[in-house]
């Protein structure tokens, strides 16, 4: 079985909306790690030295690969990274090898075979 990477960031508003859409898409969990920022093409607007920014959220679901373009989708739609700049971003990436996800091949196998 193979696997893919979704690295998604997002507002920290939008994260557990993401996290319920990625998971009706087909994703089985993932890691958040709180608090990230970021600069896009404009800088970032600061005041008396304090940044203006909301806080990030990044996402690592790990997916079987025939769920990971659903899921990116979702994941977009859900975050409305395409209405307007600077709501969040989402890519996926090749895995090579993964360890401790035997528990949900099985529950992975027979969604993928209805998918196939």
């Amino acid at each position: 079985m193979q696997f893919k990477l979704i690295i998604a960031l997002v507002n920290d508003d939008v994260t557990d909306a993401v996290l319920d859409a990625s998971r009706l898409a087909g994703a089985t969990g993932a890691t958040v790690i709180n608090n990230a920022r970021g600069e896009g093409i404009k800088k970032t607007k600061t005041f008396f030295g304090l940044t203006l920014e909301t806080q990030r959220d990044v996402l690592l679901l790990l997916v079987e690969e025939h769920l990971s373009r659903d899921v990116l989708e979702k994941i977009s739609e859900v975050g409305k990274f395409d209405n307007s700049p600077g709501t969040g971003i989402a890519f996926q990436i090749n895995v090579e090898d993964a360890v401790g996800v035997s528990h949900q091949i099985q529950q992975l196998a027979e969604t993928v075979e209805e998918i196939i």
